[in-house]
């Protein structure tokens, strides 16, 4: 089941969950069709959890939130970015390990 801790970001929220946040966010843009989105689903919950109050972790639908793909240059996803004051300060693509994930949301915290 979907962690309650992980938000769902669109164009209409973005900005304020993730621009203006006080903590840094780990933004997974993903699509249902997606495999490897699929299989990174259960991982972003975990952290979601892990991670409540020192950071926020949230999954724009590249389907349904076109212009926020087209504004960071989603080409390939998973696409995992992470802001931190507003800026996006890294990004990887793929199926990535939780621990890689981990780490670097840790090390903006």
């Amino acid at each position: 089941m979907a962690s309650s801790n992980v938000i769902t970001i669109t164009e209409a929220n973005f900005d304020s969950e993730v621009l203006h946040s006080s903590v840094p966010v780990l933004v997974d843009f993903w699509a249902p069709w997606c495999g490897p989105c699929r299989m990174l689903g259960p991982v972003i919950d975990e952290i979601a959890d892990a991670k409540v109050g020192q950071a926020k972790v949230g999954k724009v639908n590249v389907d349904d939130a076109q212009a926020l793909a087209a504004r960071y240059r989603i080409n390939s996803i998973p696409a995992l970015l992470f802001f931190k004051n507003g800026e996006p300060v890294d990004q990887l693509v793929g199926a990535v390990a939780k621990a890689t994930l981990t780490a670097k949301l840790e090390a903006l915290v």
